[in-house]
C-alpha cells in the first residue's frame, strides 16, 4: 500500500517535472509565435478571418480610439507617427508608421554594375544587387533583376529599343518604350514611357503571368493596373499603381471619389540623351494603394461590401538636368557631336564635288582624244 502510495507520488512529480519542462520550453516558442502574429497584425487585419482574432483586433481599436480614416500631415504620412492603436499591443513591435520610415538617411543596398570595359553595351547594366541576382519576391523570370537603375543606359540608344531598369521602390524591374523626341535645354534626347501593358493582367499581356501571385483579389488574374508588393513589405496589404489609378481596371477606381487619372500628369518616363545614354530628365510617379476587406467582428470594417484599394499617396519625384551642366553637355558633348557630323557632311560633299568635277574632266578629255 504504501509503495502504491509512493509510486503514485514519485510518478506524478516525474509526470510534474516534465510537463513544466516541456511548458518551459514552449514559453519561448510561444512568445515567438504570438511576437509573429502581432507582426502581421499590425498592418493587415485582412489577414485574419478568424473570428476571435478580430473580436481582439476590434477591442484594442475601439481602446485606442483608432478610426478607419484619420488626418495627418505629410510629415507623418512620409517620415512616420506613432499609431495609438499599435502602442497598446503587448509587444515588442514597431509603433511608428510611415511610407518612408524608417529609410530616411538610408540606402536601399548595394548595386554592382558592369563598367562596360569589355562591352560598351553592358554599361551601367546591374551584375547584383544585395549580392543576388534574383529577389526572391516573385515566380519564374519576374524576380530577375533586369537592365540598370535608370540613370543611364548603354550608348547609342535607338528608338527600337526597350530600356528595361530595376526599382527597388516597387520590388521588380520594368521597362519603358520610346514615345517622342524632345528638345531639352538645346539637347535632342528620346523620351520612352512607362507603357500600360508593364502593368497589364496576364490576359493582355502573357509575359505579366507571375506577378500575379494570388487569385481572389485580382479576379481570377483578370484585373489589371495595380501590383501586390506585400512580399517585399513584410506581408502589409500594399499594392502600387500609377497615381489615380492611370491604366488600371474600372472596377478598382470606381468607387474612390476625386479621381481624374491623365498621361500629362500621372505617367511616368524617362528623357534619354541617345548617344550617350544618360537620362537627363525623368518623372517617377507611384500610388501606394492598401488593401481593406470586409470584417464581420471589426466595426470600422464590418460595413464593406466588398474588397476595396484605398489610396494613401502618390507620389511626383522629378529631376532634369540644370541649366549649367545643360550648356556644359552641349559644349562638351553635344556641340563636338554636332561639329563631327558637320565635318563629315562637309568632307562628304567635297568628296563628291570632287569626284564629280575630276570624273567629267576625264570624259572631257578622253572625249578630244578620240576626235
Amino acid at each position: 500500500m504504501g509503495c502504491d502510495r509512493n509510486c503514485g507520488l514519485i510518478a506524478g512529480a516525474v509526470i510534474g517535472a516534465v510537463l513544466a519542462v516541456f511548458g518551459g520550453i514552449l514559453m519561448p516558442v510561444g512568445d515567438v509565435l504570438i511576437e509573429k502574429t502581432i507582426k502581421k497584425v499590425q498592418a493587415a487585419p485582412h489577414l485574419y478571418p478568424n473570428a476571435f482574432v478580430q473580436v481582439v483586433l476590434n477591442s484594442l481599436i475601439k481602446k485606442s480610439k483608432s478610426s478607419m480614416f484619420q488626418k495627418r500631415t505629410v510629415r507623418e504620412l512620409l517620415w512616420g507617427y506613432k499609431d495609438p492603436f499599435l502602442s497598446l499591443v503587448p509587444y515588442p513591435i514597431t509603433t511608428t508608421v510611415g511610407v518612408f520610415y524608417p529609410y530616411n538617411n538610408t540606402a536601399d543596398g548595394v548595386y554592382t554594375v558592369f563598367s562596360g570595359k569589355d562591352n560598351i553595351s553592358q554599361v551601367a547594366i546591374i551584375d547584383t544587387y544585395k549580392g543576388k541576382r534574383n529577389l526572391t519576391y516573385w515566380p519564374s523570370y519576374c524576380d530577375m533583376i533586369n537592365g540598370t537603375d535608370a540613370a543611364s543606359f548603354p550608348p547609342f540608344v535607338e528608338k527600337t529599343r526597350v530600356l528595361r531598369f530595376f526599382s527597388s521602390d516597387i520590388c521588380r524591374s520594368i521597362y519603358a518604350v520610346f514615345g517622342a523626341e524632345i528638345n531639352l535645354k538645346g539637347i535632342p534626347v528620346y523620351r520612352f514611357v512607362l507603357p500600360s501593358m508593364a502593368f497589364a493582367s496576364p490576359l493582355q499581356n502573357p509575359d505579366n503571368h507571375c506577378f500575379c501571385t494570388e487569385k481572389v483579389i485580382s479576379n481570377n488574374c483578370t484585373s489589371y493596373g495595380v501590383l501586390d508588393i506585400g512580399k517585399c513589405k513584410e506581408g502589409k496589404p500594399v499594392y502600387i499603381s500609377l497615381p489615380h489609378f492611370l491604366h488600371a481596371s474600372p472596377d478598382i477606381g470606381e468607387p474612390i471619389e476625386g479621381l481624374s487619372p491623365n498621361e500629362d500628369e500621372h505617367s511616368t518616363y524617362l528623357d534619354v540623351e541617345p548617344i550617350t545614354g544618360f537620362t537627363l530628365r525623368f518623372a517617377k510617379r507611384l500610388q501606394i494603394n492598401i488593401l481593406v476587406k470586409p470584417a464581420k467582428k471589426i466595426e470600422a470594417l464590418k460595413g464593406l461590401k466588398r474588397n476595396y484599394f484605398v489610396p494613401i499617396l502618390w507620389l511626383n519625384e522629378t529631376g532634369t538636368i540644370g541649366d549649367e551642366k545643360a550648356e556644359k553637355f552641349r559644349k562638351q558633348v553635344t556641340g563636338k557631336i554636332n561639329l563631327l557630323g558637320l565635318v563629315e557632311i562637309i568632307l562628304l560633299s567635297v568628296g563628291v564635288v570632287m569626284f564629280v568635277a575630276f570624273m567629267i574632266s576625264y570624259c572631257a578629255c578622253r572625249s578630244k582624244k578620240v576626235k
